[in-house]
């Protein structure tokens, strides 16, 4: 692609950002061969997966061949930290040489680390810098970070890229929304990133300040942790309450921030000289570009923890065409449009029906029989978005002491860092299925 298809103030950061689709499907062969080499030699996991399917990265003459390998799911890196405590069998550096450890929620509701060498590190606040010069974020501008800072990968990794960039940077988090709102007016600050749904809260809460978020020298929002960027509905209201231009980001615990939206808007880009990405069906077959499937990646660079083939669970659809504003890695246009599992997300932080399993289980006397209600009581009356869950569990039997559900929603706040409303219901109370239970039920809402 030539350089002048672009506008002079949407110069591309990173040459990599307009190559052609065969540059850069061609790239990607060759990184892959060298990461999957160095994965199999480094990663116990992937020593033995490669071995057990006579497999070699030398093998490699098209980007299909990978196909030759099973999916990683989150339980095979779960189980492996179990066997092999606390670094897992995935991980492909010394520990000496991992700079951060950042944690998730695992399937079993024990904490899921990821690693991240000074490489890796520097590589992610690339990504973080090369998106926010795409949405208009220049050297000057003032950054406030909404997300949380304690365990979770979300405030660290952006504060890191915007200060590549060039930004002045306010590590704010996630809680003192008044506090929040001054610093915006005083500092001036031009960039903040948050869920959607505290985005929504602050402008609320300036309202209760007497103020108005639309006066704000906020002009660029990336939004991540939640759906809702890319619903146009959603983004449309943020944008009026601001008076800010919202922009979408897909990310993840084991790939960071790997897609943002342009100033265009128009669907997240795919960093893919990072992580290679499939879509493919329930089958594990691939899909056409424009038909919904799971997001499958690999990464192509990437030192402590490297995955391959790793399902995601996102349901996407994919666009290669040359975008717009000029860049030419694929894009999502409607962010993740659902789960292929029965994942929750409340406040940014993922919830499995499996990990509040865990948990109740832990509990004597009470039954394995339980449900997970979201109704409008746990729902944020303006955005919708989840701000909890109500959790229907039955006795196993006799009735139990009046402080169990308490203690109960306590546990769920400790391990899963979301907040639980919970209802013991007598033996016999909840349907009984003879396939699959129902965990997660919907009750007065429209999906």
């Amino acid at each position: 692609m030539q350089a002048d298809t672009l506008t002079p103030t949407d110069t591309p950061r990173d040459a990599c950002e307009t190559w052609t689709r065969e540059a850069i499907g061609a790239y990607q062969l060759g990184r892959l061969r060298e990461q999957l080499d160095y994965v199999g030699e480094h990663s116990v996991y992937y020593r033995r997966l490669f071995a057990e399917h006579g497999f070699r990265a030398a093998q490699l003459t098209s980007l299909d061949d990978l196909r030759a390998l099973p999916f990683t799911r989150k339980r095979d890196y779960v189980d492996s930290i179990g066997r092999v405590p606390p670094y897992g069998e995935f991980q492909a550096a010394a520990p000496a040489d991992v700079r951060r450890i950042h944690f998730s929620s695992g399937t079993s509701g024990a904490p899921a680390p990821q690693y991240w060498t000074e490489a890796d590190l520097d590589r992610w606040a690339g990504l973080y810098a090369r998106y926010a010069h795409a949405q208009g974020v220049r050297p000057g501008d003032v950054y406030q970070c909404l997300f949380g800072y304690a365990w979770f990968v979300g405030g660290l990794g952006a504060t890191a890229g915007y200060q590549k960039l060039g930004a002045t940077c306010i590590p704010g988090g996630s809680a003192d929304s008044e506090r929040q709102i001054r610093s915006i007016f005083e500092y001036g600050v031009s960039v903040i990133t948050a869920t959607p749904s505290f985005v929504a809260h602050l402008a609320q809460t300036a309202r209760s300040m007497g103020l108005d978020a639309r006066e704000s020298p906020v002009r660029h929002i990336m939004l991540g942790g939640e759906t809702g960027a890319s619903v146009p509905a959603t983004r449309e209201r943020l944008e009026a309450e601001w008076n800010a231009k919202c922009f979408d980001a897909y990310g993840s615990l084991e790939f960071q921030t790997i897609g943002q939206d342009c100033h265009v808007q128009s669907g997240p880009h795919l960093a893919e000289d990072f992580a290679y990405a499939e879509i493919v069906d329930d089958e594990g077959q691939p899909v056409a570009d424009g038909t919904p499937g799971v997001l499958v990646l690999t990464h192509l660079d990437k030192q402590a923890g490297p995955l391959v083939r790793w399902w995601t669970g996102d349901v996407v659809v994919r666009d290669s065409s040359r975008c717009a504003c000029g860049r030419t890695h694929a894009r999502l246009p409607g962010g993740v449009r659902g789960r292929a599992d029965d994942m929750l997300v409340i406040r940014g932080v993922n919830v499995f029906p499996s990990s509040v399993e865990q948990i109740v289980r832990g509990f004597e006397g009470l039954s394995s029989e339980y449900q997970i209600v979201l109704d409008p009581s746990v729902c944020d009356a303006r955005t919708g978005f989840l701000t909890g869950f109500r959790l229907r569990v039955e006795l196993e039997g006799a009735p139990l002491g009046a402080d169990v559900a308490e203690r109960l929603a306590h546990e769920i706040r400790e391990k899963l860092q979301v907040r639980a409303s919970v209802d013991i219901v007598p033996a016999g109370s909840l349907p009984r299925s003879t396939h699959k239970s129902k965990r997660v039920v919907r009750e007065g809402l429209d999906t």
